[in-house]
């Protein structure tokens, strides 16, 4: 089972870019412990040293939905700032969302058309009489390339099929990362309060989450507050 999950900053300061760098390294570590497999899709630096503004994750194995799971939502990291001495502030929320692959069809032979066609340039008289260069086109995308690499049209198709099903491996790696960046609107859903995980001091260190619903709301007004500051 394959999930893929973003890390955010969403539009809060340094200070979240931070948290979000210190999550990834959290979110790494533990899939690792629990034999996930992890793949890191996307990473956009912050701008301070050391911080990440959005990361995108896919986590393979068997465990991978109840790990995911287990870290969907907002995230809290209570400290003063680092970046800003004198700031009031001391609770920093990042978040977390899954983002639904899009379907990747595998690719069939029978969807690949090839053409022989006569070499051109260097190479002699030989290769302009012999129609030993291929194009080989993917035809449900009409994504094509030539190979004229050698005399052998076998060759040649050989090398058209790989060259072929690497531009079209590309071309679906852009077609995942347009699709990531379409999830960027998540930025804006940052739910503050009631994290899922809650974070202390320099060394992140994990806080047990205590659900006071009185004390978030008037958390949530100071923080606004302090985020118009």
């Amino acid at each position: 089972m394959e999930k893929i999950i973003q890390i955010t900053a969403g539009r809060g300061p340094a200070e979240c870019t931070w948290v979000v760098a210190q999550v990834l390294k959290k979110v790494l570590e533990e899939a690792q412990e629990q034999q996930l497999e992890t793949v890191l899709l996307q990473r956009e630096v912050g701008q301070e040293n050391g911080t990440v503004e959005t990361a995108t994750i896919a986590v393979k194995g068997r465990e991978a939905e109840r790990f995911v799971n287990s870290w969907i939502g907002s995230v809290q990291w209570i400290r003063q700032s680092q970046f800003r001495k004198m700031h009031k502030r001391k609770n920093w929320f990042i978040g977390i969302f899954e983002i639904v692959p899009q379907k990747n069809n595998s690719i069939s032979e029978n969807d690949i058309q090839y053409q022989a066609m006569r070499s051109s340039g260097a190479g002699g008289q030989h290769v302009n009489k012999v129609s030993s260069a291929i194009r080989a086109t993917h035809i449900p995308t009409g994504i094509a390339v030539v190979a004229m690499d050698s005399r052998s049209q076998h060759q040649n198709k050989k090398l058209a099929t790989e060259r072929l099903l690497k531009k079209l491996a590309n071309e679906t790696l852009q077609q995942l990362k347009n699709h990531v960046g379409k999830q960027w609107e998540n930025q804006l859903n940052i739910q503050r309060g009631n994290p899922v995980r809650t974070f202390t001091g320099t060394d992140f260190k994990k806080n047990k989450v205590t659900k006071s619903y009185k004390g978030v709301r008037q958390q949530l007004k100071t923080d606004l507050r302090n985020e118009n500051n």
